[in-house]
């Protein structure tokens, strides 16, 4: 009979100190296992039919990109930019806020400073007094504060790949979520920028008048002169126009902003005498370009309504749009009123949002329970959580790539 002797004592020793680390060995892997889990669950793949238009994977390669906000407001506009700023909010992103008057500037960076993800991911930026004036409606000192807000954000965030613009009266339609997980199969250098170069009446009443725009020098002055005399089209490039609402790629910004071409150089000056300079020239650069013409995605991507026959400016979106809007696929809409009882149907119905709260996504792991705002307790910045409503924006883009809108219409 063969004798069986008893472990030796180190061998004991061994193994009671592998039975006390196996706890503190499982935290790290069960929170890893969860993260993963989490992660791939919340990035699911939108239906084929994107990525297999782009050739591209099922699975987009993590990170997904990250947005640069620019939002800019007027005197009276704090509320409104405050109430945007939580339906807009992801830490992935960046956001770089634009007011005029003091008592809102102050009041948006004491909230920036008092909200505890905003302050922690350091990814919201209010401009400071001297970076941020007065501009004309109509003149190009909208298109210069536009610029300069696209030339802060390539200063100071890193590693963004579209710019969009926004204003105090626009408002989101779905959650960030649903935008960075669909944009995650596009192609990072694509502009969505709605132009044409069939200016009409603009010839007339903006590319031709003589202006002058008071608000380059004088900073209570926003009205802009014109002069009787008029000026000739140009022949060394072709004039585009569209939409001042634009998500642009980074490549293309750099473009316009660092200046290694000379034709955004010669654009801008010659913008700097065109009404409603900020609907022209993007659209100029982009389709004068050789390296860029080949990007545009013929939309601005906004919900508008106009009225019939259309003014210059969209209808105010009420209740009665809410469905259209809904439906849209569109990820922004513009323009809305102050506190327009449409707001609240969008943050309830669209964006799952709670008043004075962050509209909430895969980064919020905190309880809803006595009305708590689950993103008070946030987790890692990139996960994503994908609302049903991300199909809606996978099926608009389809529709926008489809082979016969897409080169067709482009700088047309």
């Amino acid at each position: 009979m063969t004798r069986k002797h008893p472990p030796p004592a180190h061998r004991h020793r061994w193994m009671r100190s592998m039975l006390l680390a196996l706890p503190l060995l499982s935290l790290p892997l069960l929170y890893a296992a969860l993260g993963t889990a989490r992660s791939s669950s919340s990035s699911s793949s939108p239906p084929p039919p994107l990525a297999a238009r782009l050739g591209r994977q099922q699975q987009p390669l993590l990170p997904p990109p990250r947005l640069a906000y620019l939002i800019s407001g007027g005197p009276g506009d704090g509320p409104r930019i405050r109430r945007l700023l939580r339906a807009l909010y992801h830490p992935w992103n960046y956001y770089l806020v634009g007011v005029t008057g003091e008592e809102e500037r102050a009041d948006l960076e004491a909230f920036v400073r008092g909200e505890e993800a905003p302050r922690r991911y350091g990814n919201v930026r209010v401009a400071a007094p001297g970076e941020w004036a007065a501009v004309s409606r109509r003149g190009p000192t909208e298109l210069a504060a536009t610029l300069h807000g696209a030339a802060l954000l390539l200063k100071e965030f890193e590693g963004w790949s579209w710019f969009i613009n926004l204003s105090a009266s626009d408002y989101p339609l779905m959650p960030q979520d649903d935008i960075l997980h669909i944009f995650s199969y596009l192609p990072r250098d694509l502009n969505f920028i709605d132009h044409t170069s069939n200016i009409g009446w603009r010839e007339q009443q903006r590319a031709r008048p003589i202006i002058v725009d008071p608000a380059l020098q004088i900073s209570n002055k926003t009205e802009v002169v014109t002069t009787k005399e008029k000026r000739s089209l140009p022949s060394a490039f072709k004039i585009f126009v569209g939409s001042s609402w634009v998500i642009l790629s980074r490549s293309f910004l750099e473009f316009c902003i660092l200046g290694w071409d000379n034709l955004p150089r010669t654009l801008l000056m010659y913008f700097a005498n065109f009404l409603s300079s900020s609907e022209g020239y993007f659209h100029t650069v982009i389709c004068n370009s050789k390296y860029y013409q080949n990007t545009t995605v013929n939309s601005d991507v906004r919900f508008m309504a106009w009225d019939n026959p259309p003014r210059t400016h969209p209808a105010n979106l009420t209740t009665e749009y809410f469905d259209a809007m809904a439906n849209s696929g569109l990820p922004f809409a513009h323009s809305f009123t102050d506190d327009n009882p449409v707001l609240d149907m969008i943050d309830a119905k669209l964006l799952r949002r709670a008043p004075d709260h962050f509209t909430p996504g895969g980064w919020c792991l905190g309880s809803t329970v006595g009305d708590k705002d689950p993103c008070t307790f946030f987790g890692r910045s990139f996960v994503l959580r994908p609302t049903s409503g991300s199909g809606k924006l996978e099926k608009l883009l389809l529709k926008l790539l489809e082979p016969d809108n897409f080169r067709p219409k482009q700088c047309i």
